[in-house]
């Protein structure tokens, strides 16, 4: 869903690259900007969790869609990320920029994407990266290399050349209640701004943030 009503502003306006009423139109803007200046993976995003005891556990996951009111990356459901992910409903991540020096922090609730949006996606990715994701019993003990690139080959024949997606494995859509933009200052006199809602239907307050 998508957040038609203004953000209340709490402080001063914001200008040049904070500008904008839609922080997800103004991800956007940054991943673009990052994309044509990032040597590698600008869509790359450290995605945090917790598990059933509270130990948090973090990894580099890619972003692979900002939609017009969520964010969206793809694993195996059978992770340990997925297990984090399904037990709590909840996640953070960060996008870092050294070439832009700035950064996105995300906070919100997470759903699955499991059908036809999880299934044109896995369709475009290689060959070799769809027989992957058939294979790889992800974040499990595994005895060798070999015995991972046996069960590819294994797995190539019995799926041929244009695999389905396998059932254990899709989509998580991130819906954030929190939203940061940062960006680096002189003198360490960063550029902060944050915006916050309770609930995923109520409108965004942006407030300026100490460095």
């Amino acid at each position: 869903m998508t957040d038609r009503t203004e953000p209340r502003i709490d402080g001063p306006d914001r200008t040049g690259i904070f500008a904008g009423d839609d922080p997800f139109a103004l991800a956007r803007a940054w991943l673009a900007e990052a994309g044509a200046r990032e040597p590698a993976d600008p869509n790359a995003i450290a995605l945090a969790t917790v598990d059933p005891a509270g130990l948090p556990n973090v990894r580099m996951v890619l972003l692979k869609e900002i939609e017009p009111a969520a964010f969206v990356f793809y694993t195996n459901y059978e992770s340990a990320k997925a297990a984090e992910l399904d037990s709590a409903g909840k996640a953070a991540f960060v996008l870092h920029w050294k070439s832009l020096a700035r950064q996105i922090r995300v906070r919100g609730l997470v759903t699955r994407e499991d059908g036809p949006q999880a299934d044109a996606y896995f369709r475009s990715r290689s060959l070799q990266s769809r027989l992957g994701a058939w294979a790889s019993q992800q974040s499990r003990p595994l005895a060798s290399r070999l015995a991972l690139m046996a069960e590819v080959t294994r797995i190539g024949l019995r799926h041929g050349t244009d695999p389905d997606r396998p059932p254990h494995w899709g989509g998580y859509r991130i819906v954030p209640l929190e939203i940061e933009f940062w960006a680096d200052g002189p003198f360490r006199l960063h550029d902060r701004f944050r915006w916050t809602r309770d609930t995923v239907d109520a409108p965004w307050t942006i407030t300026r943030l100490n460095p």
